[in-house]
């Protein structure tokens, strides 16, 4: 997605959820609202991900679910994350204090798995939400950059289409990057077996 900033006066994060809960096109940073200009590609990609990791989950008989809309709220901040595929346990959701009223996440534990598919503002998915993901504790954590848009500190030079894998080890994350015709290995999801040229492809008009 190509994200934009919307200059408006700040948010607090009850005023975002009261006006923006339902419409997946914004999220809240540091009480800026990001108008997130979602593309069909973009959907194509994160469309394909939930898909191939649904199937795992069921393969596995896992107690987790892959919900339609979530949002993310890091601990005391005026932010409101919004991911492209979140996986949570249901067994630990009802610690969530918000989670009976509203699908907004505050617990770390609560999720397994969160992948963002990279926008025109990057800048978020290498760095601010990688932050936020690993001081919230999500063991697993990827970036999805199918068309290479990441700065050349995060995915090379020259720069092309790269999935990086964040693991945490010791409440810090740890990344591995896959391109091309390479497998991707999730520490999550031991068996899947997808290359990153397949999820690059899905990102394409047949």
């Amino acid at each position: 997605m190509i994200s934009t900033t919307i200059h408006t006066e700040k948010l607090s994060f009850e005023a975002f959820l009261a006006s923006y809960l339902e419409d997946d096109r914004y999220e809240l940073i540091d009480g800026e609202l990001i108008d997130l200009e979602p593309t069909g590609l973009h959907e194509q990609v994160s469309g394909l991900i939930n898909r191939k990791l649904n199937v795992e989950i069921d393969r596995e008989h896992l107690p987790w679910l892959i919900p339609m809309k979530c949002l993310i709220k890091p601990l005391g901040s005026s932010s409101a994350l919004r991911p492209d595929v979140i996986i949570l346990d249901q067994t630990v959701l009802a610690q969530e204090p918000l989670w009976r009223k509203e699908p907004v996440i505050t617990l770390g534990n609560s999720v397994k798995l969160v992948v963002e598919v990279v926008s025109g503002n990057w800048q978020n998915d290498y760095a601010r939400k990688v932050e936020e993901y690993e001081a919230l504790g999500i063991p697993e954590y990827w970036i999805i950059d199918y068309l290479g848009l990441g700065g050349k500190r995060y995915i090379g030079s020259p720069k092309q289409p790269t999935i990086t894998i964040y693991q945490l080890f010791n409440q810090t994350y740890q990344g591995q990057q896959f391109r091309q015709s390479e497998y991707l290995i999730s520490p999550t999801f031991s068996s899947l077996e997808i290359t990153a040229d397949e999820i690059f492809t899905a990102g394409q008009l047949a």
